[in-house]
């Protein structure tokens, strides 16, 4: 019998709003939805990808109009008219699903093109879906897939090389002027959420101590207790200058905290070790002019946005490269399914043919006693050869691309021919 469609119902940032994604019925984790779509009938196996930008029903069905009716209804139940769920819900089916998956998991659908996070994401549904055997033989199997192409796409591209958010580029900068980041000392100036988030990134590249200057000391023992570091106040800040490494500054000052004169009395005293100045803030904290000392690197907003800007210019050439390899992965493995739907009928096929040529030798050879046992085998082998002459052109048919017939067609069309789903043939009357 024709394999089962496979199905892909979803909505993402980029079809669909948040005040229509807000109206899904998901709740609770992943266990409820997940068993809520179990007890649709229209569908098989099935799994449920959600996340804060995209929510997809991956499955299989063999009616895929009712199958998508009540997988919408579940969805959304009743909160969105289906004439209105029209306008942003995207359905693929087989090859067109497999592709998307694909492209999902490589971060190629991602609204930051190369991200890493989603492919977590992916593996965390799966172990949900794995939990409560709602994937099957194909959906495993698709499923790992996505994964080893979304590792294909990471070791043979450079997607995700380069930073395209604010705070990790200033991250980059910095490794790219002190190379190991191990034994470096950082000080966070005030509390801007972009100063917070690449504070983060160089704690996660193993920087040895994160010391925090605020104007009110309160919060800063609070910054400085979540990167288990040290608070001083900011007027200690030159004086913090002598002993850190890298300074990233986001206070909400009216003025430049900073001036040229402050830093080149510390770079004396520092014995012109480098500094890098990363100022976030806007206005300005850090004076310009600090730029024009030796040793001292200083990058304002402007220039992390350009950094960025020509990241993203990167990643989108490494997007091509990745387009490439998930096209070759999907033809491989729409190939797979292809000769998952065909082996069931072309071991039936052989049987029957096995079947028909057995009895017919057995009426045969029954009356022909005089012959020898080494004539009985010649003629089981010239019986046998007919039979695989004479498969050989169906099985051909079969097997072959050619442009003039679906696979489905051909599985039907050879299966009616030789009554394949017939229980009541006789194989040995004709």
């Amino acid at each position: 019998m024709p394999r089962d469609t496979i199905v892909l119902l979803g909505v993402n940032h980029k079809t669909t709003p948040l005040a229509v994604r807000e109206k899904l019925a998901l709740t609770g984790g992943y266990e409820e939805p997940l068993a809520a779509l179990g007890r649709l009938d229209a569908i098989r196996e099935y799994y449920l990808l959600s996340t804060c930008n995209r929510v997809e029903v991956l499955f299989t069905c063999r009616d895929v109009r009712e199958a998508r009716k009540q997988v919408l209804d579940l969805l959304f139940a009743g909160s969105a008219s289906r004439e209105e769920m029209k306008n942003y819900i995207y359905q693929y089916e087989d090859q067109e699903a497999i592709n998307h998956l694909f492209l999902v998991a490589s971060s190629l659908d991602s609204m930051i093109v190369g991200e890493a996070q989603i492919l977590g994401q992916l593996k965390d549904a799966f172990r949900h879906a794995s939990c409560q055997k709602t994937s099957g033989l194909i959906l495993n199997k698709l499923l790992h897939k996505s994964f080893s192409v979304a590792k294909r796409v990471r070791t043979e591209t450079r997607i995700g090389a380069n930073a395209v958010s604010i705070s990790y580029a200033a991250v980059e900068l910095a490794r790219k002027i002190f190379g190991n980041l191990d034994d470096k000392r950082v000080l966070l100036v005030g509390a801007g959420e972009m100063a917070e988030l690449a504070a983060e990134h160089l704690v996660g590249q193993g920087v040895s101590e994160v010391v925090v200057a605020n104007r009110t000391l309160e919060r800063a023992v609070k910054l400085a207790r979540r990167f288990d570091g040290r608070p001083v106040a900011l007027d200690e800040l030159v004086e913090q200058l002598k002993s850190v490494d890298i300074i990233i500054s986001s206070t909400g000052a009216s003025d430049l905290i900073l001036r040229k004169k402050d830093v080149q009395s510390v770079m004396r005293e520092r014995r012109n070790q480098p500094l890098f100045f990363i100022d976030i803030a806007v206005p300005r904290d850090l004076d310009p002019e600090i730029n024009e000392l030796d040793n001292i690197y200083l990058y304002d907003i402007d220039d992390l946005k350009h950094v960025v800007e020509m990241n993203k210019s990167e990643r989108d050439k490494e997007a091509v490269k990745a387009r490439r390899i998930v096209e070759e992965e999907t033809l491989k493995f729409s190939q797979w399914l292809e000769n998952i739907e065909l082996t069931p009928t072309i071991i039936e096929l052989r049987s029957m043919a096995d079947d028909i040529c057995k009895k017919e030798l057995a009426k045969t050879l029954g009356k022909l006693d005089h012959l020898s046992a080494r004539e009985k085998k010649s003629i089981e082998k010239m019986a046998a050869a007919i039979t695989s002459r004479m498969l050989h052109y169906p099985l051909q048919y079969l097997k072959s691309d050619n442009p003039c017939g679906d696979r489905r067609d051909k599985v039907n069309t050879v299966r009616t021919l030789f009554r394949l789903d017939n229980g009541n043939r006789d194989r040995g009357r004709r």
